[in-house]
């Protein structure tokens, strides 16, 4: 069985670390690139980076800023935020990253997802897809969780792997950054309706609910922001405690 990662999410704003709940009132969490370093000696298994309001702001990522947190760090790197083309996602694999993702632009322009495959290959390409509950379906959002694309989660999910990605990122955003849990439900709809990894987020608020969404939800990897930026739950205690619960953790 292949072990479960455990993923520290660095959300972009003006340059600094925050963090919200439901995609609204966000909060500062602190500097990035000092967040990262810890991340990384602490033993994350990979790292992702997110610029939040770049798809709406109609800017690129942050480059710099991903050129200084790839220094510091010596795990995998996920950028996202606004890429919109493989020349984009090449200018941030050269400035440090090991995969990028995807999200709006992929809704906008699915073929996007095929052209960063092809020519970096599917293990590069992480597809996010941020999903809410409406009228007792789970619905794709983008744009940072502003606007309803009218497509339905799993069956996006399923296009997503067709088209050539190595992964998703599932984000519930009835959950996050409420620390109530993640949503078991769609998560494990996801990973049972696709053949690639699925990563967790949104909701993670103690370590039993890492329990959880690895046991009954079947995720590949679980993400959260919060509880790492804060303190609140030191990645090796987590991992320690996933262990004793015979998860395969690395």
């Amino acid at each position: 069985m292949l072990k479960k990662r455990i993923i520290p999410c660095l959300d972009i704003q003006d340059g600094r670390t925050v963090k919200g709940v439901n995609f609204l009132g966000i909060k500062d969490a602190g500097d990035p690139v000092e967040l990262a370093r810890n991340y990384s000696a602490q033993g994350a298994d990979e790292l992702v980076f997110l610029d939040i309001t770049a798809t709406v702001e109609k800017r690129k990522t942050l480059v710099d800023l991903v050129v200084r947190i790839a220094r510091e760090i010596n795990i995998p790197f996920t950028v996202g935020g606004g890429i919109a083309s493989v020349e984009q996602a090449y200018e941030l694999l050269q400035a440090g990253a090991d995969k990028i993702t995807v999200n709006s632009a992929a809704v906008r322009q699915p073929s996007l997802i095929g052209a960063l495959s092809e020519r970096f290959g599917s293990q590069c390409v992480v597809v996010a897809v941020d999903t809410n509950w409406v009228d007792g379906e789970w619905m794709v959002f983008v744009k940072g969780g502003r606007k309803n694309t009218g497509l339905r989660t799993l069956d996006w999910c399923r296009e997503i792997e067709s088209l050539g990605a190595g992964e998703i990122l599932l984000t519930t955003m009835t959950q996050d950054g409420t620390k109530a849990g993640f949503e078991i439900d769609i998560t494990k709809a996801v990973s049972d309706a696709v053949g690639i990894p699925v990563i967790a987020s949104g909701g993670a608020g103690k370590k039993e609910h890492f329990t959880e969404v690895f046991q009954k939800a079947n995720a590949d990897a679980a993400l959260a922001a919060s509880i790492f930026h804060f303190n609140e739950i030191p990645i090796p205690e987590l991992k320690s405690f996933l262990k004793n619960q015979n998860i395969p953790i690395r």
